[in-house]
């Protein structure tokens, strides 16, 4: 049982890598600095210490240990600050140009971090449909925001 139970967590951290590579792609896609590779370890990494989490907590209620308080939000709330970390080291203000980049890609960072704790927490409907729900922001909103907003811009700035 107690290997099966490690093929089952690999999976699911597989599935969240999976998961976290298709919103990495598009970004990897659009050349931005978090991409395939980053939102896979993200959304993995997630994944791997909500169940840690639970195999410690498990771990020693069959030791008989039973000071041991859990909590599973503060696995959440460690990830959630580990990544928000990371992803603010994505944004960058240029002040000439009085513009900020990278706040997309530290938001997709976060996201894909939910899916992870989503996959981890065995919400794996959820976690698919959040992934979709990524894709519809990204892509679709995308080109929109390039087409009409960008292009909006441009147009006043030749005006002036």
């Amino acid at each position: 049982m107690y290997w099966q139970a490690q093929r089952r967590i690999r999976a699911q951290v597989a599935l969240a890598g999976v998961l976290g590579g298709v919103i990495g792609l598009e970004r990897e896609l659009r050349g931005k600095p978090a991409g395939l590779r980053t939102q896979m370890l993200v959304a993995a990494a997630a994944a791997m210490l909500v169940q840690l989490g639970s195999i410690l907590v498990n771990r020693y209620e069959t030791e008989g240990i039973q000071h041991v308080q859990s909590d599973p939000i503060r696995i959440i709330d460690a990830i959630v600050t580990g990544i928000s970390f990371i992803g603010a080291g994505s944004i960058i203000f240029h002040r000439g140009a009085s513009k900020v980049e990278g706040v997309t890609t530290a938001a997709t960072l976060l996201f894909t971090a939910g899916i992870g704790i989503c996959v981890g927490m065995q919400q794996f409907v959820l976690a698919i449909g959040l992934t979709a729900l990524v894709m519809a922001v990204l892509v679709p909103l995308g080109k929109f925001e390039h087409k009409v907003i960008k292009n909006g811009e441009d147009k006043s700035k030749t005006d002036e």
